[in-house]
């Protein structure tokens, strides 16, 4: 009795109730396919998209992929998903039922995910029993995310547009105020041709003579005039910048590359019968096993 479930014992036990176990499968198998049919379990269309963030600013120490990630799991764009497509009715959730949130989410998070690829893009798939919808879904994210981070783009480049303004504003008053100076020393009509030399040999020019004011004048206006060229250069870079900020601020744009667009499904994605089926074949066909063999160690000991 010891050695009864050895592989000999087990085969004898199978032998003995082949055609029980047989109908108890085939049975098994039946079932599946019937209660994994349209009847029992809602068929669900996929649709999904992948992309690759593009044209993003680096707000924090999050890679672009994950921003990406974070705005399109946003409570926002939830929000306004469920609200275009009245995402309550359609799931049958009575909208002002004491947990209807909670269900939302759960059916939302259950049908929609957004999640990274191994190549750092992001792939958003959307299970729904309309495959029209699942496809209006997957777009309207897209659409949403561009939205959302458009604004904190934008708000993030008029920022820095504001900042640059300031930063040209001050600018320019010292450059204008640097003019002004070498106005009031340049007024002799002389004066502006001793500029065009260089600062070594107008300084060693007026040096041998005996006007040291008018020396004294030089050298400062060759200094006025060298910074003044400096101040401009540097107003011409933030001029450039500020440009730049601006253009993308005032342009309309989008904030990722599609890779992989969206389409109708003209085929179910769940269930998958013949999984069902197969999986209930197997699980019965071993179950009864273990029924048998433990009903025939009971008979044998009684």
């Amino acid at each position: 009795m010891d050695n009864y479930f050895n592989n000999n014992s087990l085969l004898k036990v199978i032998l003995k109730f082949k055609w029980h176990i047989v109908a108890i499968t085939i049975a098994a198998a039946i079932l599946g396919a019937v209660f994994s049919g349209p009847t029992f379990i809602t068929p669900k269309y996929k649709s999904e998209a992948i992309l690759y963030p593009h044209g993003l600013s680096e707000f924090s120490d999050e890679t672009y992929t994950e921003q990406m990630l974070q705005i399109m799991e946003s409570q926002e764009i939830m929000d306004s998903v469920v609200e275009k497509f009245d995402l309550y009715q359609h799931y049958e959730i009575d909208k002002n039922g004491k947990y209807a949130k909670t269900y939302l989410i759960g059916e939302y998070k259950d049908r929609i995910s957004i999640s990274k690829t191994p190549y750092d893009g992001v792939k958003i798939k959307v299970l729904d029993k309309d495959p029209e919808l699942a496809y209006n879904i997957v777009n309207e994210i897209i659409n949403q995310y561009n939205i959302k981070f458009g604004e904190i783009h934008k708000s993030k480049k008029y920022e820095n547009v504001r900042m640059f303004e300031n930063q040209l504003s001050k600018k320019y008053a010292f450059i204008d105020s640097l003019k002004r100076e070498l106005a009031n020393i340049t007024n002799d009509g002389d004066m502006l041709n001793y500029l065009y030399l260089s600062k070594g040999n107008s300084i060693a020019y007026f040096s041998d003579g005996n006007d040291s004011k008018k020396t004294s004048n030089i050298a400062t206006a060759i200094a006025l005039v060298e910074l003044i060229a400096t101040e401009t250069a540097d107003y011409t870079d933030v001029k450039h910048f500020y440009e730049e900020e601006l253009r993308q601020a005032e342009g309309d744009m989008t904030y990722c590359n599609i890779v992989s667009r969206p389409f109708i499904a003209d085929k179910k994605s769940y269930p998958v019968r013949w999984i069902i089926v197969a999986l209930s074949g197997i699980s019965a066909f071993l179950l009864s096993i273990l029924v048998v063999a433990a009903i025939e160690k009971f008979d044998v000991k009684e």
